[in-house]
């Protein structure tokens, strides 16, 4: 392997001569060889956003020439596109603050540079007016807000496109309740997937709620909040650069003692995160149970046979779409607890638990985005109910003895209930043997479709 010589403030250090890293890449390389999850590459390209902003901020205050700027700019641009996904090697267990990430991203710009002519120092050009403590902490909330608006959003949406397209076919078909497990009153079919709508709706209307907090950022503030070494409204030209590269509403945190040590920002917008995770679990639930079977379970929906079930059953087919929504929700909620307790470790001027927050969140944010899609294209949108079973389960029913109680009684309502169950007879029987109604007035009183 051909080699070429590196220098920071600690010494000299071979690095491999085909990449654009420096010295400090390569210590953390050698230094922290632990389970090998690379940064995530969305906080890799909001790191091409940020150092890109700074940089024509940096320009704008004459920190940067405009020749340098340009430069670091088209550095960040060729990153953002994928061009040197290979250059970002370190992984997520290293420092706290993700120096070691910002001093990566800060090497390979200025070699870039280098390569089209103009020389750039890693710390002094391109983290100028800079410090890790404020780049990663920024990055995190660029990244997040990021991963929020163009992944989970759009596919939550696409969602519950598919549900209220769903709603829409079968707007008078009625079906049975259930509440505890147990039989209920009915609803029409379209009304159950209403709230299946509603379940992805209302934690994408929490997420936009989070994104105004997600785009406080701490950049500014340098190494403990103070903001020493960065001009006066630095941190007010990068964001305004950072809205016009990305069309997010970005601003500077008020507070960047607040900015540098605390991610609750980065807890609430989880939450919502989890709060979707937790309501497709709901509804991943329900869609496999009313579709069990084919013979022996509810059989009120089928649902798409995409694969064979079994390796021994010749046959069967699984509800293996629910199975993985259910899977990424689990793990989305085991990631919620490790950004909660993340977040509750800022000792003094600096959380220290950043990479690991940055890790947890956006693989959320892409699981969750990838099981939606998977679940709408594969299984929601091939979903038809079984109109005929139910039918016969809302027929079979003892709750609709519940319109009876106007005429009847609470209790002599039960009666007729808990008579049929006993004695294995329809409600219509029981009510008749009980000498309560007639049979025409039995047959005008129990109308579910005056029931929903």
């Amino acid at each position: 392997m051909k080699i070429r010589i590196e220098h920071d403030t600690m010494g000299e250090i071979a690095v491999p001569a085909e990449h654009r890293w420096g010295a400090q890449t390569q210590r953390s390389l050698e230094n922290f060889k632990i389970g090998g999850q690379r940064q995530p590459k969305g906080i890799i390209i909001a790191f091409a956003y940020l150092k890109e902003a700074c940089a024509r901020a940096n320009a704008a205050v004459g920190k940067l020439t405009e020749t340098q700027a340009d430069a670091v700019a088209d550095a960040c641009r060729e990153i953002r596109e994928g061009n040197w996904d290979g250059e970002f090697p370190l992984v997520v267990w290293q420092t706290g603050s993700g120096t070691q990430t910002n001093m990566n991203v800060n090497e390979v710009i200025a070699h870039l540079a280098a390569e089209k002519g103009v020389a750039l120092h890693p710390n002094d050009h391109v983290n100028a007016s800079q410090s890790s403590n404020d780049t990663y902490p920024s990055a995190l909330h660029i990244a997040a807000a990021l991963a929020v608006q163009h992944r989970v959003l759009p596919a939550a949406e696409e969602l519950a496109r598919a549900f209220q397209g769903l709603e829409e076919a079968y707007p008078d078909l009625i079906r049975i309740g259930r509440t505890h497990l147990q039989d209920a009153t009915p609803l029409k079919f379209a009304q159950e997937v209403s709230g299946w709508r509603e379940l992805v709706e209302a934690p994408c209307r929490m997420l936009r709620a989070a994104q105004e907090e997600l785009c406080r950022l701490a950049i500014g503030g340098t190494a403990v909040g103070t903001g020493l070494n960065a001009p006066a409204g630095y941190d007010g030209m990068v964001c305004k650069e950072l809205r016009e590269m990305t069309g997010l509403a970005f601003r500077p945190d008020g507070n960047k003692f607040h900015a540098l040590t605390s991610k609750d920002a980065l807890v609430f917008a989880h939450g919502a995160l989890k709060a979707l995770a937790a309501n497709l679990m709901k509804i991943a639930n329900d869609i496999r149970w009313e579709a069990s079977g084919p013979r022996c379970g509810m059989g009120e929906l089928h649902i798409p046979e995409n694969e064979p079930g079994s390796s021994i059953m010749p046959g069967k087919v699984n509800p293996t779409q629910c199975e993985a929504v259910t899977m990424a929700a689990v793990q989305v909620m085991g990631n919620d607890a490790a950004i909660g307790f993340a977040a509750s470790q800022g000792n003094f001027q600096l959380n220290v638990f950043l990479p690991v927050s940055a890790y947890n969140f956006l693989l959320s944010a892409d699981l969750l985005a990838d099981a939606m899609d998977s679940f709408r294209t594969h299984c929601v949108e091939g979903i038809t109910p079984n109109a005929e079973r139910m039918e016969e389960n809302l027929r079979n029913s003892l709750m609709l003895v519940t319109c009876l109680t106007p005429k009847t009684g609470y209790e002599r309502a039960a009666e007729c209930a808990k008579k049929a169950l006993r004695d294995g007879t329809t409600l219509k029987e029981a009510v008749l043997a009980l000498g309560l109604m007639t049979a025409e007035e039995f047959e005008e009183t129990v109308r579910p479709e005056k029931m929903v």
